[in-house]
């Protein structure tokens, strides 16, 4: 699997360095009073992170209606462009690019491989918005085009942080399983900190697990793996398809756990999947706040999101689809400070200059994007539990970790 994950960013490298070569100068335009104005979503509406993704346009494309509905931005209507990248390495560079070519003057990304085409537009000047969740460029050098509206920023060591870990620990888990995607950095990274702040906290790593295949689902040899280490608390940072698949196998084979912590999973299709019954009493991260939880921003959106994508009055967004509403959000406030005649090095400026965001609420923390930029702020997240009613808040306040100075998650650091 490592030799194959090698293989993979070495023919990343090589198509990065033949594109640069036809990449265009940077665009510096102004778009025109009055002219619409492009905003492209890259995400993975097919191949394996599909599962995860295909849906998450919704929240985008609400954010962009509602926003028209009140007059677009200084008088530009704003034009959605929803971009594949079929979680492919290769075919993301190729998604970027011709999003690029179509004149997106923005970028909002929910992709898990946006790493491997970041360097595009960042050579054009471009501003990008979105899910931090693929790599360590939202923090890094040169990417300051790059705003991650989830989390405000990333430290690209991925120092270990103690909020999943110490959860755990705290209910009960003395053992741990943790489990990444060995494509992924940033699933990998978490992996590897969620088994060392268990372990800061007491506990003892069972089993660490960073070479798992992309949407992997086979997990009937890690179960028994699992089971011979004593593992009784497990932690996998992986898309639902997996996540889910990992836990049915652990239960196939008898492994009883005091706590479980998924970092994806808190959506409304997952009440009524076959998963459902085992995954009962294990608990969800909720990066964004619950809607049942309300709050001005959590209403907003769900007005929108029956509005424009039909939701029901019952249901609630999905992650992904929270997650793409933000990005657009931020992206139309980089384009609203930007006056009536937009460039991109404006917005990226304007955008670098906030001082105080929070998605008018929906996030758990406040960003300072101009001092985040390659530190992680406070992480903090919302835990609901599965029960036969539904996810229930375990608190209405988020739960909070904090960086283990000097510590790093990367691999072979």
């Amino acid at each position: 699997m490592r030799t194959c994950v090698f293989r993979v960013l070495f023919a990343i490298a090589m198509m990065l360095a033949f594109l640069t070569t036809l990449s265009g100068a940077a665009s510096t335009q102004a778009s025109a009073a009055g002219s619409p104005i492009t905003i492209a979503y890259v995400t993975s509406l097919t191949g394996p992170g599909a599962s995860e993704d295909a849906t998450t346009p919704a929240g985008f494309l609400a954010r962009i209606d509602l926003q028209n509905a009140m007059g677009g931005v200084n008088g530009h209507k704003l034009v959605p462009l929803v971009v594949d990248d079929e979680t492919s390495p290769s075919f993301v560079i190729t998604a970027v690019q011709d999003a690029l070519s179509k004149g997106a003057f923005g970028i909002v990304s929910q992709s898990p491989l946006f790493f491997a085409a970041a360097k595009f537009p960042n050579q054009q000047g471009i501003p990008v918005t979105g899910s931090y969740s693929d790599g360590p460029e939202w923090g890094q050098q040169p990417y300051t085009n790059m705003f991650s509206s989830d989390h405000g920023s990333v430290d690209p060591k991925y120092p270990v942080n103690t909020l999943v870990g110490g959860f755990l620990k705290s209910h009960g888990g003395t053992v741990i399983g943790t489990y990444g995607y060995g494509i992924s950095p940033q699933s990998a990274a978490s992996a590897r900190g969620a088994a060392e702040a268990f372990k800061s906290a007491g506990g003892k790593i069972g089993v660490e697990d960073t070479s798992v295949p992309f949407g992997g689902t086979d997990f009937t040899t890690e179960a028994l793996t699992a089971k011979q280490h004593g593992v009784n608390a497990m932690t996998p940072s992986m898309d639902n398809n997996s996540n889910f698949a990992l836990a049915t196998a652990y239960k196939q084979a008898g492994i009883k756990l005091k706590a479980t912590l998924f970092a994806t999973g808190y959506e409304p299709d997952v009440i009524n999947s076959p998963a459902w019954s085992s995954l009962q009493g294990d608990y969800f991260l909720s990066a964004f706040r619950p809607w049942s939880l309300p709050d001005a921003a959590t209403k907003q959106m769900q007005a929108a999101m029956e509005k424009y994508a039909h939701f029901s009055k019952s249901q609630f967004a999905t992650y992904g689809q929270v997650n793409s509403w933000v990005g657009a959000d931020l992206m139309i406030k980089g384009l609203q400070m930007a006056g009536p005649n937009p460039t991109h090095a404006a917005v990226i400026k304007d955008l670098r200059s906030i001082k105080a965001y929070n998605a008018n609420g929906l996030l758990p923390i406040t960003v300072n994007y101009s001092t985040v930029f390659g530190h992680d702020p406070p992480t903090c997240s919302w835990i609901v539990k599965a029960t036969k009613t539904g996810f229930v808040p375990v608190s209405s306040q988020p739960f909070c970790g904090h960086d283990i100075p000097g510590t790093t998650t990367v691999s072979g650091s």
